[in-house]
């Protein structure tokens, strides 16, 4: 049976939860303008950002974030709450609204940059390898969002939520390439598409399978490595907006609610 505890409420849009070293978990607010931490023992704190801070991540301690906002990637560093401008760019462009984003094993960033979810242009997904050069390796999809690597660290994931699927393919971490695309799975069924708008962020269990906010929903899907279905995780707010999984198992997998703005704990 699956538990779910409160641990934080009154959030103003949450997104992109991760935890760092020291195990306090982190978030997004991208209508705080900020990110907004529960620490290990308990407390919080938030630190503003201004922009409209999105999907994050904590790599080489600091906090990575998408800001959709002002169309670049900053990091944050947690001691002395620095914030710096990584990515701006892109082909001579303003990254368009960057969203989520998440580092291979070869310590490049792979990164999302949908656009505006209205607008009914077609967005695109980057790498930055640790060479400083940025590069689009996929393009065309309607609303490209949530990333995830599978275990053998060679499938790469990315979720396109208008379309309600999530495409997957050979991720060449050495020639930044990604290659034999294909329908990895249809997170939605056709006849709800036109109620419900999709995937939004992912994240990889220690059991192998693909957790999958779907935005609108209500519920974390969840699919095996294979793309097939395996159950569905009720919540009670309908927009989880992404999900991670606390490291020291503690508090289960983490999930970011916006209709009711609050970072829930499911245990399982």
């Amino acid at each position: 049976m699956d538990t779910i505890h409160v641990l934080a409420e009154g959030l103003k849009f949450p997104e992109g939860p991760t935890f760092d070293a020291s195990g306090n978990l982190w978030c997004v607010e991208q209508e705080g303008e900020g990110l907004f931490c529960r620490m290990a023992d308990g407390t919080i704190k938030r630190i503003h950002t201004g922009g409209r801070p999105n999907g994050a991540v904590y790599y080489q301690e600091h906090i990575w974030f998408c800001d959709s906002g002002n169309n670049n990637i900053r990091r944050l560093n947690p001691t002395t709450e620095e914030i710096e401008i990584i990515i701006s760019h892109v082909s001579g462009q303003p990254l368009n609204k960057p969203n989520d984003l998440l580092f291979d094993a070869q310590n490049n960033l792979i990164v999302t940059c949908p656009g505006s979810p209205d607008d009914g242009l077609q967005g695109y997904v980057v790498v930055y390898s640790p060479d400083a050069s940025i590069n689009i390796i996929a393009d065309g999809l309607s609303y490209p969002n949530g990333l995830a690597l599978l275990r053998d660290s060679q499938t790469l994931l990315i979720a396109e939520t208008h379309e309600q699927r999530i495409w997957g393919g050979f991720w060449d971490a050495e020639g930044l390439s990604w290659e034999t695309i294909r329908v990895w799975t249809d997170v939605i069924e056709a006849p709800d598409k036109a109620t419900t708008p999709g995937p939004d962020g992912m994240t990889l269990g220690n059991d192998g399978n693909l957790y999958v906010a779907v935005y609108g929903a209500g519920i974390i899907r969840v699919f095996s490595n294979e793309g097939s279905f395996i159950r569905d995780i009720k919540l009670p707010g309908q927009n989880p907006s992404n999900c991670t999984f606390d490291p020291s198992g503690k508090l289960g997998l983490i999930v970011t609610e916006t209709e009711r703005g609050e970072l829930l704990s499911v245990t399982f």
